[in-house]
């Protein structure tokens, strides 16, 4: 009786919502020409499983989304299986030249969401974790209007 018990604690602390306050820091197009630069503040929930997204934009707008983890068949495969929402210019784009194949493509703790905007805008990001976590969680987001996203975990 107490295994079980400890083990539905477990699992109920595992799945439950966990909070955490990302920065989204513009590095290209028209918001990273503004003087200064504004800054977004994006809550993200859920611990192992997928969680959720919320993001505050200029003006007021206001995005939402589910996150979940990115299935990866490694290599040249995954690298021709490229959706829509795929952010690997991006990425390279905040982390230098190479940064996607060299330490995101393949890992196993990569996580993807599509934020729907208030004004009828949309709102993609990708975050990734090295396996043992060592360098720590990074990402990036791009929205409709081209500008692209650095992802900060303070």
């Amino acid at each position: 009786m107490k295994t079980r018990l400890c083990g539905v604690l477990t699992v109920i602390l595992l799945t439950s919502g966990c909070v955490h306050t990302v920065h989204l820091y513009p590095v290209q197009a028209p918001l990273s020409r503004q003087a200064p630069p504004p800054v977004l503040i994006a809550k993200v929930t859920g611990a192992l499983t997928p969680g959720s997204v919320s993001v505050a934009l200029p003006e007021k707008e206001v995005c939402k989304g589910q996150w979940a983890n990115v299935r990866q068949t490694g290599g040249a495969a995954a690298a021709g299986a490229r959706t829509g929402t795929d952010l690997a210019s991006a990425w390279d784009v905040v982390y230098g030249p190479g940064f996607y194949v060299s330490h995101v493509l393949g890992e196993r703790y990569y996580v993807r969401a599509v934020a729907s905007c208030s004004h009828g805008n949309t709102l993609s990001l990708e975050m990734y974790t090295p396996v043992g976590g060592g360098a720590g969680i990074k990402g990036v987001a791009k929205d409709d209007a081209g500008n692209i996203f650095k992802l900060a975990f303070p």
